[in-house]
């Protein structure tokens, strides 16, 4: 099962899911290239909430598989709700540090005013202006259409609530559950990645008791920029738990 991040829909993962054997799941967060259902406030513990339910659809333990704040969420589901997984793998594992401090963009979807004034005016750009930046950071220009075609209203306004409820950071309230989890875990670190922080990173795993599995020379979008490579990575480690 595969979860997405910001700002995301779950076709970020098709070509890696391409390479895979079986049977897989990409699942889309409510509000991200699907409607925001009504009353559902896009909290991070709605989001949590959420993907719990996804896995009760499955009678056997689920292999979890997060980005970005797909990431953010496989951390907490394999901390919280361990017993619904049979392994779990995830990056940005930096954002669950005790010491995280949001990246800029955050902190600017974190301020009223300032984030509806930054998604007020992505919508007054093209999609392929918003892209050129999603290429700057390393994603495939048709991607990086993709995704900037996708960013709609409902979007926007999902990660402004996403984030503000995530405030001074994650770990603040998600970190009483912080310790070596009961599935086998995977902590993946491209090595590129301007969100990321190796030593962070590596802390992180050793908390949570798992793999720490360097990426090396991929950004931020790993799936995006060399799905074969991670599928193999991410078999590897799926295969070896047995």
């Amino acid at each position: 099962m595969f979860v997405h991040g910001v700002p995301e829909t779950n076709k970020i993962w098709d070509r890696l899911r391409a390479n895979l054997d079986g049977e897989s799941v990409a699942l889309s967060m409510p509000g991200f290239g699907c409607p925001r259902p009504p009353g559902f406030g896009a909290t991070k513990d709605e989001y949590v909430d959420w993907l719990v339910g996804e896995l009760n659809q499955f009678d056997e333990p689920v292999d979890l598989v997060g980005h970005d704040w797909g990431a953010g969420l496989t951390y907490r589901v394999a901390t919280a709700h361990g017993e619904r997984l049979r392994s779990w793998s995830a990056d940005v594992a930096n954002i669950m540090h005790p010491d995280y401090v949001w990246h800029d963009f955050a902190q600017i979807w974190q301020t009223p005013g300032e984030g509806e004034a930054f998604f007020a005016a992505q919508r007054l750009s093209s999609p392929q202006e918003r892209a050129a930046n999603f290429e700057f950071l390393g994603v495939p220009h048709d991607d990086a259409v993709s995704m900037s075609e996708s960013g709609d209203e409902t979007m926007g306004a999902c990660i402004l609530d996403l984030y503000r409820s995530a405030t001074p950071n994650p770990f603040a309230t998600w970190g009483d559950k912080f310790k070596p989890t009961i599935a086998p875990g995977m902590v993946l670190c491209p090595s590129e990645d301007p969100f990321g922080n190796e030593a962070k990173s590596r802390e992180v795993a050793n908390m949570l008791g798992a793999r720490h599995q360097i990426l090396d020379g991929l950004g931020h979008w790993w799936p995006l920029q060399a799905p074969e490579h991670c599928t193999d990575s991410l078999s590897e480690f799926i295969e070896s738990i047995g």
